[in-house]
């Protein structure tokens, strides 16, 4: 699902976090992996386009959640995680997660964030 931008400005901003982001969403799941007891997996999708899933087993459970869903409720405001909402809404894109004096990702709030979104789909797997 491709994310609807409102001007040229906010895509370059999505495109500049998103590889930054993408590596923290990995880092804090292998981090939540390490305490959890679901075993953690990765699935990649090529068609229609790449879709990156996190899959989590846990005896006769299986829960598969998109990485690139993970990514955009990191990068942009009030993003719910909805393919819905990414297909019909312009995205704002969290613009606190560049440092602009610099011109480089505000790292310790893009990580924040990444730890908060990751920290939430493990809380909420089922017992």
């Amino acid at each position: 699902m491709q994310p609807k931008f409102a001007d040229e400005l906010a895509w370059q901003q999505a495109e500049f976090l998103m590889q930054p982001i993408y590596i923290r969403i990995i880092d804090r799941i292998r981090q939540q992996s390490e305490t959890s007891t679901w075993q953690v997996s990765y699935e990649e999708i090529r068609d229609p386009h790449p879709i990156n899933y996190l899959c989590l087993k846990s005896a006769n459970r299986q829960l598969k959640f998109d990485i690139w869903d993970l990514c955009y409720q990191v990068c942009f405001l009030d993003y719910d995680g909805s393919h819905s909402e990414i297909e019909s809404q312009i995205v704002a894109v969290d613009t606190s997660l560049i440092d602009m004096e610099a011109q480089t990702p505000d790292w310790h709030r893009l990580d924040e964030k990444a730890k908060n979104v990751v920290a939430r789909v493990f809380n909420n797997l089922p017992t």
